[in-house]
């Protein structure tokens, strides 16, 4: 199914909260890997296109300039605005500015991954993105590649390569699946490491060398499988700035991990870095 052979429903989103957006679970062993197309994970900032705006993951408009974005057609598009392998925090920058620099976005690409509003199996999505952005006729503007793997050792081989080159993992799309606004295994996230998100709860007092600073952040995660909601302390890669100025209270960080206890609690975790979008 190409672009052009189906109606584009706009999603009505007047501000209303975030766009109900595709979310991926993370890779575990076991998974059938023939049936999904694979491509590389973009290191960067959500972003959905509505048909006349470009919004992130929580919901807020971005400032993007008028020349980014026009001619953009009215399907929704569903994407990630990136700046380049190992530029997450360049991304985040450029797109918080509420005056966009010209300069600045004349560096990010928006990678078009999904069409929310397309009726078909991700198989027949894949050709209708490359319609879109076809007729987008942009250099910043460019389709997801997507590829097929036989095993998951071929699957291991491809992000030990896409992480040698400074990438930060896989994203496997079940080719059946139809875009649906939650999170299952329709969507799936690779990496060498595992983290998760969780939200900033509190601030636990710093004691020592730490003394009148934050010595560790009191993070709560979601319960699952019918199990409660856990609570645990992240002060392990908080840089000196950070411990001075924590993540405000109600904030959402991401954190890296290596398995977890039996209660669920993740186990050497680490600070990575603060979620601009609020969402778990």
């Amino acid at each position: 199914m190409l672009a052009g052979l189906w109606m584009p429903v706009t999603p009505s989103l007047a501000g209303e909260g975030p766009p109900p957006l595709m979310l991926a679970n993370v890779y575990r062993a076991g998974l059938p890997v023939g049936d999904y197309w694979v491509s590389e994970k973009y290191d960067g900032v959500r972003g959905y296109w509505d048909g006349s705006r470009l919004l992130t993951r929580g919901g807020e408009r971005i400032a993007a300039p008028e020349w980014f974005t026009a001619g953009w057609p009215k399907t929704p598009m569903d994407g990630e605005l990136w700046a380049g392998r190992g530029q997450f925090s360049k991304a985040v920058s450029i797109v918080r500015q509420q005056r966009p620099d010209d300069a600045a976005w004349r560096a990010m690409r928006f990678m078009v991954f999904d069409l929310p509003s397309h009726p078909g199996t991700f198989n027949e999505r894949i050709p209708a993105v490359n319609g879109v952005v076809t007729q987008i006729d942009q250099p910043w503007v460019q389709a997801v590649v997507q590829s097929r793997v036989g095993n998951a050792q071929a699957l291991q081989t491809q992000l030990t390569a896409i992480v040698r080159q400074g990438g930060e993992g896989l994203m496997l799309h079940r080719g059946t699946s139809l875009y649906q606004g939650l999170r299952s295994d329709d969507l799936i996230k690779m990496k060498l490491h595992e983290d998760a998100e969780a939200r900033v709860v509190g601030h636990v007092p710093g004691a020592g060398k730490y003394a009148g600073q934050v010595g560790a952040l009191l993070v709560e995660i979601p319960g699952v499988d019918g199990k409660p909601a856990q609570r645990f302390r992240l002060g392990s890669g908080l840089s000196d700035a950070l411990r001075r100025k924590p993540p405000p209270v109600g904030s959402v960080v991401t954190y890296r991990f290596r398995g977890t206890t039996d209660n669920g609690i993740p186990r050497f975790a680490t600070f990575m870095r603060q979620r601009e979008d609020g969402s778990l």
